[in-house]
């Protein structure tokens, strides 16, 4: 019997061999497979992640939607108008923040472009008074209206490259705007049926797997689930209280552009530890083009808000819930923004905790310590599905027999 064990053993790991340089061999066609692959599937990734988003909020929708009735019309409906209001919820969150950032920040470029001259000519009679001759005469002899001239012959220069790029931009926004509503539709569809969704998929697990793996893989996405939804509650919690406070401070201190700023810094602090910092540039350099003071202050403000919400704020909102150690958020954010921008940066830090709380809890175990999910779950997740299946086995009997009645 060991003899066989041994013999199965080597032949996966020759098989694993084969596959590794198999792998390594054919890395530029295996890749593109994989990205096409991507390409095609990302829609219903899109989908799944938008409809993991809008049931956090459509089950609390659900809660308070005449929760106790027996009307009906309004049980049949329930999870339609949920749906409905979760997604008017959403939209008009972003469109409340598209509404208070975009028109400012327009008008923050065109003030940086009237104001930029202005500046130079300014340094350049700073540098003056301070005995900065060279350097003061080399700014204040330029012509700016030349280089402008010059900036313009080659803007009509690269006009016919200008061109393509903004077609390709155009195809890349529409294919994008595309694949949005075609996974909006996607998750739509999985909120409408997603009690059937998750029958179908335990039955086929049921099916193919033994009791113990079906545990476990039921244990791991339930604390993948508590982990992901308590991020995402926080963190929109987190970023609507900065907001908050970086508006009423700003219009306390009589700074420029308070509703804009605000709620741009509110929208970058989604992203943990360095999204606050990114918003903050954003509206210091805006700041710099109206008073150079006030972007002196506003940056002593922000500074000292940070710090107001790094110790205060932000453990008991989001860090007690995640359970992630801050030296293993940052390097989260770091490789999650490495690897996939500022979507990485999003997803980092749940999926990092979420295999924080896995091993940490196997260590434990193994250790002999009682873990923060004990194996007791996974065996009261077994007699669960013990029980399930049997009342799922006996509601499709029931079905049958009132089909053969009819």
């Amino acid at each position: 019997m060991k003899k066989k064990k041994t013999d199965f053993a080597v032949i996966i790991y020759i098989c694993l061999a084969a596959l590794l340089i198999l792998g390594i061999k054919y890395f530029d066609q295996i890749a593109g497979v994989a990205l096409k692959l991507w390409n095609v599937a990302f829609p219903l990734i899109l989908g799944v992640a938008v409809a993991y988003v809008i049931n956090i909020i459509m089950v609390r929708v659900e809660r308070i939607y005449f929760p106790k009735t027996k009307n009906r019309f309004v049980t049949a409906s329930r999870r339609g108008v949920s749906i409905v209001v979760s997604l008017l919820l959403v939209a008009g969150i972003f469109s409340l923040v598209a509404r208070l950032v975009l028109p400012e920040l327009g008008k923050a470029f065109a003030v940086i472009g009237r104001n930029v001259p202005i500046f130079l000519e300014e340094a350049a009679a700073w540098l003056e008074e301070n005995n900065a001759g060279n350097t003061a005469d080399m700014l204040k002899n330029v012509d700016w209206n030349n280089v402008m001239d010059k900036v313009a012959d080659v803007v009509k220069s690269g006009f016919t490259s200008f061109v393509n790029s903004t077609l390709t931009a155009v195809g890349a926004v529409v294919g994008s705007v595309v694949n949005f509503f075609i996974g909006l539709i996607f998750g739509i569809y999985i909120l409408s049926g997603k009690e059937k969704l998750h029958s179908q998929v335990s039955r086929i697990m049921h099916a193919y797997m033994k009791e113990r793996t079906v545990a476990r893989i039921r244990y791991i996405y339930r604390t993948a689930n508590e982990t992901f939804s308590s991020f995402i509650i926080g963190q929109c919690t987190e970023a609507v209280i900065l907001g908050t406070l970086c508006t009423i401070g700003m219009l306390l201190f009589r700074f420029p552009y308070a509703p804009m700023i605000g709620a741009f810094i509110g929208a970058t602090a989604l992203i943990p530890i360095v999204g606050a910092y990114l918003g903050a540039a954003v509206g210091a350099f805006m700041i710099l083009t109206v008073d150079p003071l006030k972007a002196l202050l506003f940056i002593i403000f922000i500074v000292v808000l940070q710090q107001l919400e790094g110790n205060l704020i932000y453990p008991r909102v989001v860090g007690s819930s995640i359970g992630l150690p801050g030296i293993w958020v940052l390097a989260a954010v770091t490789v999650g923004g490495g690897l996939g921008g500022i979507g990485g940066m999003l997803l980092g830090v749940p999926v990092a905790a979420t295999a924080y709380k896995l091993i940490r809890n196997d260590v434990a175990g193994r250790n002999g310590r009682r873990p923060d999910n004990p194996q007791e779950n996974i065996r009261e997740t077994q007699q669960e599905a013990q029980k399930k299946v049997p009342r799922e086995a006996a509601a499709s009997v029931g079905r049958r027999e009132k089909q053969k009645g009819r």
